[in-house]
């Protein structure tokens, strides 16, 4: 027989039930010693009772869970002492599941399990029992208690609490390196056997873990794991029960493993030598190109910074670290010349920022290149000697005097000839002018330092054969004073004496100004042209001189202003003069020699009035004009009455307002039904748009005959408005609804008077009433002039 057929029947055996086994459990337990309760009770007789010793005793049931048979599992056997085995006892079963999961043969104790039990949701329960007589019902024994235990069976496999567990490690960790750990669970009983005894092991993910079989703690198995390499790994874990042996149950997890990255990978440029190049003419800061060494690591593992540690251009380029590229950007530091050099070498180093020391025997963690730098030729503008020219000129140097030159060069190797020209934005009076060929700055108009004492030119440099390149430089001309000004007084001086001034009395002190600015300073002299019996005047050697009287008194009724000519000269050189001429008036003055009155007309005027009182009544008059002119205005104003007071006083007479009436389709203006029936004539009413002059009492018409034809009525209401005298002197239109027969004077209109103008006699207007003796004068006047002409 082999182990698997022993294994097989060891199992089926411990499923199966052994009532052998049971029975012995639960068999009877005879105690020969009497057994008293703890106290005493007395009887009627008054004798103690003793309590005799218990019948039956009770140890522990035990069941097989998960039983599978048909038939209710046999559990035990209750027996008493008392039972004669003739149906006289009764057996009584409570507690949990007592009835329903759990039943007793009343006659014979045998108890029952009515269906299969798992341990995991209960592992025991307690019961009571008790046997009874049948026809008294009177306890035989007193209840018990007792206790059903579920026996563990492995039927439950280990499980783990997440089905994917993620961990990580660092690379080149060594041999034994903890990853994580990972347990898992049994429901079974750990009490019982190897149910719940659970071992480890490793289902894939070899060789590279390992898993301890008790802990389930997951382990490195290989010694520099790199992750450049391979970075992810998936590692199957198996929990087995029964300690691992066969025909214990299992379940498993998976759990990824991801290297992560330390810096073990120093930087490597791609290339020994990197060529770049750029043009000469390439400001300071423009950038050439990159340079970048590749790092396997990543994250701060491979950032690098970038230096330039030698070379013959170490002094006219940077290189620059940018960060989010990792890339080494070389730029312009000084400025190139194509002429002066055409190559430069430089060698670039790259190293990590974030060294780790347990790996310095893997480096050095840096790496080197050479970049060489071509500098190309291009067409450049012309190069001024100097970045600025200042010169200085005095003012008075002659026309066309060179005051300087400016030179310039062509750097390219051609060596182009070079034209200057001035830019005459900054020159616009064209006081200067330059030699395009050698550049020398020479005046063409006279200049002044007293209008500008500073002139900035640009003088603009081209070559010849690209006149498009140009340069500027800024020229400063300064202009050098020279005395050619004469001093003259400050300011305008209002001099006045009193007529009862003394001699010597000061009456003024003048000062002058030059526009030269001589380097040691002005210094200027004061005196008279000539003698003068009146006045003098007395230099104060400080630029300023006083004029002083001469003589006691004076008089504004002989001589009421003084001209005072008073010389000013410089000390510079040449020697400037110039002669102003001081107006001395003569004034009254009071004791203080406060000036009251200069005019001598002021002595004409009445002694008690004042400028005040001559300001008074100018005003009053002033003020009697405007009130004069309003009051007019007003009056002027109250003759005027509008011609329409309303729009709703409209009768019979329209005024021309340039707007087009309404046709004969308004009746407003014209009560119609007049005409109509004449027998229906109101009074006459006066009209409302304006004010007669004069009041007449209106006349009234007698009424015409009903048979009167519309034609007379007219007639005679045209008649009675030419004899009225209040009648007002407007144009009136009045709308009828009747045409009458033909007018005496026919068509008035001048559409045909080109035709009959010479056959036409308009004599028949002045029949027709004052009205039309205008318009007979018009017409009628026309033949006599057409005979004298």
């Amino acid at each position: 027989m082999t182990i698997q057929q022993i294994l097989l029947l060891l199992l089926l055996w411990m499923w199966l039930p052994h009532p052998c086994h049971t029975e012995l459990l639960f068999r009877r337990t005879p105690d020969l010693r009497p057994k008293t309760f703890g106290g005493r009770a007395s009887g009627n007789d008054g004798k103690a009772i003793h309590r005799q010793k218990r019948g039956w005793m009770w140890n522990q049931f035990f069941l097989l869970e998960e039983y599978t048979g048909s038939d209710y599992q046999y559990v035990g056997k209750l027996h008493s002492d008392q039972d004669k085995g003739d149906g006289s006892l009764k057996y009584i079963l409570s507690g949990d599941g007592a009835g329903t999961l759990f039943i007793i043969d009343e006659k014979t104790g045998d108890i029952h399990a009515t269906r299969r039990i798992d341990r995991e949701e209960k592992a025991f329960y307690t019961l009571r029992a008790q046997a009874i007589n049948r026809r008294t019902l009177r306890p035989v024994e007193p209840e018990s208690e007792f206790v059903i235990k579920i026996h563990d069976i492995n039927d439950n496999e280990p499980t783990f609490p997440e089905e994917i567990y993620t961990a990580s490690v660092p690379e080149m960790s060594v041999v034994g390196t903890s990853v994580v750990q990972v347990t898992a669970t049994d429901a079974d009983d750990p009490s019982y056997g190897n149910s719940a005894r659970i071992i480890y092991s490793i289902l894939q993910g070899q060789p590279y873990f390992s898993v301890e079989p008790e802990t389930g703690i997951i382990r490195t198995a290989l010694p520099n794991m790199n992750r450049e390499n391979r970075e992810q790994y998936q590692v199957v874990i198996q929990a087995k029960d029964m300690g691992g042996q066969m025909g214990g149950l299992s379940g498993t997890t998976t759990v990824n493993i991801t290297l992560t990255d330390v810096n073990d990978n120093p930087p490597r440029f791609p290339q020994s030598t990197i060529h770049l190049r750029i043009p000469e003419s390439s400001p300071v800061g423009t950038a050439i190109g990159s340079v970048k060494a590749t790092d396997a690591d990543i994250g701060k593992n491979a950032e690098v910074e970038y230096r330039i540690i030698d070379g013959d251009g170490t002094d006219m380029f940077d290189i620059v670290t940018q960060k989010d590229t990792q890339e080494g950007i070389i730029t312009v530091r000084k400025p190139l010349d194509y002429e002066t050099r055409r190559l430069y070498t430089l060698k670039v180093e790259a190293e990590n920022t974030h060294v780790d020391p347990r790996f310095y025997y893997l480096g050095p963690f840096k790496d080197t290149t050479i970049v060489k730098i071509s500098v190309e030729d291009v067409d450049e503008p012309p190069v001024f000697s100097r970045s600025s020219y200042l010169f200085e000129v005095h003012e008075d140097i002659e026309l066309g005097t060179i005051i300087g030159t400016v030179m310039a060069r062509d750097p390219d190797s051609a060596s182009s000839p070079i034209r200057f020209s001035l830019d005459r934005h900054t020159d616009l009076d064209r006081i200067f002018n330059i030699h395009s060929g050698n550049g020398s700055i020479y005046t063409s108009k006279p200049l002044d330092r007293e209008i500008s004492q500073w002139h900035n030119l640009s003088v603009i440099a081209a070559e010849i054969s690209n006149p498009k390149d140009t340069t500027r430089v800024p020229v400063y001309v300064r202009i050098l004073d020279v005395n050619d000004n004469a001093p003259q007084f400050a300011v305008f001086y209002d001099t006045f004496v009193c007529e009862n001034a003394r001699a010597g009395q000061l009456i003024q002190t003048i000062s002058a100004v030059d526009k030269d600015d001589p380097l040691g300073g002005q210094k200027f002299f004061f005196s008279l042209a000539a003698v003068n019996p009146n006045f003098t005047v007395q230099d104060n050697e400080d630029n300023t001189a006083r004029i002083l009287t001469r003589r006691n008194g004076f008089s504004r009724h002989e001589i009421s202003t003084y001209l005072l000519p008073v010389v000013i000269s410089d000390n510079d050189y040449p020697i400037q003069s110039s002669t102003g001429t001081l107006t001395i008036r003569v004034c009254a003055c009071d004791s203080r020699g406060n000036m009251q009155s200069c005019s001598a007309e002021a002595l004409l005027l009445p002694a008690g009035l004042s400028t005040g009182a001559l300001v008074a009544i100018l005003l009053c008059i002033i003020i009697l004009l405007v009130i004069v002119v309003l009051f007019a205005a007003l009056k002027r104003q109250r003759k005027k009455e509008p011609l329409i007071l309303s729009k709703e006083d409209i009768r019979d007479n329209i005024v021309s307002y340039n707007d087009e009436g309404g046709g004969e389709e308004d009746t407003q203006a014209f009560d119609i039904g007049t005409l109509r029936n004449p027998a229906a004539i109101e009074d006459k009413k006066l009209r409302r748009d304006i004010l007669p002059e004069t009041l007449f009492v209106p006349r009234r018409t007698p009424s015409a005959p009903d048979n009167t034809d519309v034609r007379d009525f007219i007639n005679q209401r045209l008649k009675e408005h030419d004899t009225d005298p209040s009648a007002p002197p407007y144009d009136s239109l009045a709308t009828y609804a009747y045409e009458g027969n033909d007018s005496i004077a026919e068509s008035l209109s001048s559409l045909e008077s080109g035709t009959t103008e010479g056959d036409q006699n308009y004599d028949y207007l002045r029949e027709w009433g004052p009205r039309f003796n205008k318009l007979a004068e018009m017409y009628g006047g026309g033949e006599s002039d057409k005979d004298t002409s």
